[in-house]
């Protein structure tokens, strides 16, 4: 059910650019040179990351960051739902060491 939602929110269409890290993900390409990207193993990587979160106790310690516009959005509600420190658009070299 959830990687259907996947496929209709089209989460598995790439870009043209592929990175030789990304090879093992990719799924195929599409005669227009879009790579299509594994949703079965795209949602396991989610799940262990999910796991990972979980495991933590105390929110406050997770960072949810993004340099990106298109991932401002996303890190900020997901650290509104879990109570994690949300780091949307640029920072200050230093804001996790310098304490």
């Amino acid at each position: 059910e959830d990687v259907q939602m996947m496929l209709v929110c089209k989460t598995h269409l790439g870009t043209r650019n592929c990175d030789y890290r990304m090879k093992r993900y990719v799924f195929r390409r599409t005669v227009d040179g879009i790579h299509i990207i594994h949703l079965g193993k795209t949602w396991e990587k989610i799940m262990v990351a999910a796991r990972a979160i979980v495991s933590i106790e105390n929110p406050s310690d997770i960072i949810v960051a993004s340099q990106r516009p298109y991932g401002s959005r996303a890190v900020l509600k997901f650290s509104q739902y879990t109570g994690a420190n949300a780091m949307a658009g640029r920072w200050m070299p230093g804001t996790l060491t310098n304490q």
